[in-house]
């Protein structure tokens, strides 16, 4: 059971930010500073990746560990409050998050999807995937 009014829990999940998150930051700055230019958030490319190469067709996305169930089977036994609405929300994420590569892939779209904790600690083996990514199709 929720312990807020439908406005208070209305208004808390109103702040929560669906992009611009710290890690997705550090990798956008990091991939500028190394000079490369992209899009945020593409309203035109389906999901509205993180970071997008249109000229290459890379989208890549920035997962939180929670909203999009990193080790879901294991990590579902810890939530304790309000299971009825996080478990189906968080399956509904995987599983769109699913929808959503198979979609770019069949259009020949790389997809890159790290988690933000990955992010954050190995920012370098991030930025040298990408790079990887983007030496294979300049070559082509």
């Amino acid at each position: 059971m929720d312990n807020l009014t439908p406005e208070q829990r209305r208004k808390n999940m109103q702040a929560i930010k669906s992009k611009e998150t710290k890690e997705e930051v550090l990798l956008a700055k990091a991939l500028w500073n190394l000079g490369y230019r992209y899009r945020k958030n593409n309203k035109k490319i389906l999901g509205k990746p993180d970071i997008s190469f249109s000229k290459y067709k890379i989208a890549i996305f920035v997962d939180g560990e929670f909203f999009h169930g990193k080790d879901w089977e294991t990590q579902k036994n810890r939530i304790k409050t309000n299971r009825d609405y996080w478990i189906p929300k968080i399956e509904r994420n995987i599983q769109r998050d699913k929808e959503v590569t198979e979609y770019l892939l069949s259009n020949n779209w790389r997809v890159i999807r790290f988690w933000s904790k990955e992010v954050k600690k190995n920012l370098s083996s991030c930025l040298e995937i990408i790079q990887q990514e983007i030496s294979k199709l300049k070559k082509n």
